[in-house]
């Protein structure tokens, strides 16, 4: 009897020890798997890995060579009108020059062409509303032209200076090159006005058309009544734009060419003919000398 009590007795003990270890080690793989799926979260792995980013040294200066993305709306002050469509400007100490976008004013410096009917009054509206004054450059998508230049839409004072000048009839719209076609159909709704009313180069028949102006058309006088800017006392510092007036359609008699700065009767249509007449370069009071042949305004044509 005894015998058997005792031997119940030890296998009973068995079985809790070998249900006791089970547990155990049961709870060990629990303990090691919950450690392995902790150290392997991709939040701890982000917090044990994540280090501080190094800030830039004061003194840091970019490479020469690395090509600095253009911020879309860039403060300016314009230090130079070129001509009508073109300016140079200072950029916190940095030169730079202009084209304004989809726009396009007759020539007036171009060294191979005369200067075009309404180029000077483009000019003078330019000089006269831009000169000195704080812009934003917006540019488009393409920054630069094949020149270098940066293409923009010219605001001062709150307008846009490249539909000022479709507004008065001293520019039409051109260089339509996408992807910088942001204002093209605004511009040429204004454009369509402009030439219903026969302002500025509207006044002209068969002058402006798609593929520039016609150097043909001859003219008995360009001058314009298109509106210059004036002070209206709207704001501080405000253009003062006021609105174009109908310019009258000029005679169609042929022009004079236009006397040179010299008074001599000797004109060169461009410095394609004073080279070839051997007067190139042409200094100011010289025979032939013009401004249309002086493109930088320096005294010296057809350097």
């Amino acid at each position: 009897m005894k015998s058997s009590i005792r031997t119940c007795t030890a296998a009973f003990s068995l079985a809790c020890l070998i249900i006791l270890s089970a547990c155990q080690s049961n709870t060990q793989e629990a303990a090691d798997s919950n450690k392995t799926s902790a150290s392997s979260s991709p939040v701890s792995t982000a917090v044990s890995t994540a280090t501080k980013a190094p800030s830039l040294s004061p003194s840091y200066v970019p490479e020469q060579d690395t090509e600095q993305a253009i911020p879309r709306g860039i403060p300016a002050t314009i230090t130079r009108v070129v001509d009508g469509d073109t300016m140079q400007v200072d950029l916190s100490g940095k030169k730079e020059t202009i084209r304004l976008l989809l726009v396009d004013t007759p020539e007036t410096v171009h060294p191979d062409k005369p200067v075009e009917p309404f180029g000077p009054e483009a000019s003078a509206f330019a000089k006269e509303t831009l000169t000195g004054k704080k812009a934003i450059l917006e540019l488009d998508v393409s920054e630069r032209d094949k020149y270098g230049r940066l293409l923009c839409y010219l605001w001062v004072d709150g307008v846009m200076f490249n539909e000022a000048l479709l507004e008065k009839g001293l520019a039409r719209v051109a260089y339509i090159y996408p992807p910088n076609v942001k204002y093209v159909d605004q511009f040429r709704v204004i454009q369509d006005k402009a030439r219903q009313a026969e302002i500025g180069i509207w006044s002209i028949e068969n002058y402006a058309t798609d593929r520039g102006f016609n150097e043909d058309v001859k003219v008995g006088s360009t001058t314009s009544s298109a509106a210059k800017p004036t002070n209206t006392g709207t704001g501080a510092g405000s253009v003062g734009i006021s609105s174009p007036s109908a310019t009258p359609r000029p005679s169609s008699s042929t022009s004079s060419a236009p006397a040179s700065t010299g008074g001599s009767q000797v004109y060169f249509k461009n410095c394609s003919e004073a080279r070839a007449a051997g007067a190139a370069p042409v200094h100011i009071g010289d025979p032939g000398y013009g401004k249309h042949l002086d493109r930088d305004g320096d005294g010296i044509g057809c350097e």
